[in-house]
């Protein structure tokens, strides 16, 4: 069988520096192997105590049904305070909620219906650039890193990425990402707050430039507002919808934050999924043959033709099952709580791991197969209820999950109605985490016309 790559998992006992070393480099094969089986794991460090849970039920008690008592880890905050602020990716509360409630509307079934121009236009551009490279052998990250910047801009400002601002923004978000923000780390740091004292230079300017650049993209917004010229699109609804509680707007400040969290989360998160989708047909060609064949359903001009792509649709859930881009999730607990019969104190960290949960053999069928298939089934080969959660769970889940949804599979449909890609055997990527799950050195595939 042809089982997709994932990392080595360390050997059960390490030092806690030997841990740190690890965990720094790359939160996947840090973890040991048990941890796929585990229904609940506890790890001790000289500071605090962390739990990770792998039980559906548990799960969804702590995204679910208690998320007021488990909020966001102010560890995890602390690691992207500079690019992020108080965005609705960090906040919790009241603050969250106001901003879900001017956030939601933009992402309503009608507002996607409205941006699908904004994706075909950026596949069509993918297309373009993939004609025109002088060497067959491409590496697919960049290009879906461009394509889902991309289809990000075109949505948010009617913009496509080669416009300047647009661009310089991707470049230094690119900058961000390699600068490898103390993410991972984390976890080893006595207190938060510490954590800002840790960033690199890089990590700090990269943030800062991203954000000065948001905000000229912003005031211009609000300039073509006042002049009644701004376009229709994601960042005019933000900007000008209306918390029903409160009666407010956001203000500019608060606009940067939310229009970060949505080009990394809309951009990032896409393009290591598109990535891994990319490569998993590349070694799968029945399935990508079956995924072309059924591309051509596909209507450019309707919005509606986007339901005919169900293979697609399966090859990408099947995709985000074993390459969720978000792999870990980190709660705090708030009260103390009994977990399993275990006793979790309050300030500990929660840990929810989709990358063991979607992995789980007690949980899944031929776990580690690539099989899109099994999303066809309604037995239990798809998995049980809440074990499954790409975009998270509860009232958590990721605003975008309907957007990334129509976006990953209109662009592997579009690119693979007229290419056929193919793996270089000797060039197996292995995956690696910190921002999301990527490769550790590339993903290279041959891409040619059908």
């Amino acid at each position: 069988m042809n089982l997709p790559p994932k990392p080595r998992s360390r050997s059960d006992r390490v030092s806690l520096w030997q841990y740190a070393r690890l965990f720094r480099r790359d939160i996947l094969s840090a973890q040991p192997e048990r941890l796929y089986r585990a229904k609940m794991a506890e790890f001790r460090t000289p500071f605090f105590r962390s739990f990770m849970i792998n039980q559906p039920d548990l799960i969804a008690e702590v995204l679910k049904h208690r998320p007021q008592d488990f909020p966001k880890s102010e560890r995890v905050s602390a690691g992207l305070r500079p690019l992020l602020g108080n965005s609705v990716f960090l906040s919790n509360g009241e603050t969250r909620e106001h901003q879900r409630r001017i956030i939601d509307p933009a992402f309503e079934g009608g507002r996607l219906r409205r941006v699908f121009p904004a994706m075909i236009k950026a596949a069509d551009a993918m297309a373009h650039r993939l004609d025109a490279a002088s060497d067959p052998w491409i590496e697919i990250e960049a290009e879906t890193s461009h394509v889902a910047a991309d289809v990000m801009f075109r949505a948010l400002f009617s913009i496509p990425i080669e416009e300047k601002i647009a661009n310089a923004v991707f470049q230094a978000f690119r900058s961000f990402q390699r600068s490898q923000p103390l993410l991972n780390i984390a976890a080893f740091v006595p207190r938060a707050r510490l954590l800002s004292q840790l960033f690199r230079r890089d990590t700090k300017t990269s943030a800062g430039q991203i954000r000065f650049l948001l905000k000229t993209l912003i005031r211009q917004r609000r300039a073509a507002l006042a002049a009644g010229t701004a376009p229709d699109d994601l960042d005019t609804k933000k900007m000008t919808t209306v918390d029903p509680q409160t009666g407010n707007t956001f203000d500019d400040a608060e606009t940067i934050d939310q229009i970060a969290i949505f080009f990394l989360a809309g951009h990032e998160t896409s393009a290591s999924a598109l990535a891994w989708a990319f490569y998993l047909l590349a070694t799968h060609p029945v399935w990508q043959d079956r995924l072309s064949a059924e591309a051509w359903s596909l209507d450019e001009d309707d919005f509606g033709s986007v339901a005919k792509l169900k293979i697609s649709r399966d090859v990408f859930r099947e995709t985000l099952r074993l390459y969720p881009p978000v792999p870990m999730m980190v709660r705090q607990a708030r009260c103390p709580e009994t977990f399993r019969n275990r006793r979790v104190q309050r300030g500990a960290q929660v840990v929810i791991s989709p990358w063991h949960l979607h992995r789980n053999p007690r949980l899944w069928q031929d776990v580690d197969a690539f099989d899109p298939g099994r999303w066809q089934s309604s037995d239990a080969t798809a998995g049980p209820k809440d074990a499954y959660l790409p975009f998270s769970l509860g009232p958590r889940v990721c605003p975008g999950a309907g957007f990334a949804m129509i976006e990953g599979p209109l662009i592997l449909s579009r690119i693979l109605r007229e290419y056929r890609v193919t793996a270089d055997p000797n060039r197996v990527p292995v995956p690696i985490a910190h921002l999301t799950v990527r490769s550790d050195t590339g993903i290279w595939l041959n891409v040619t016309r059908r």
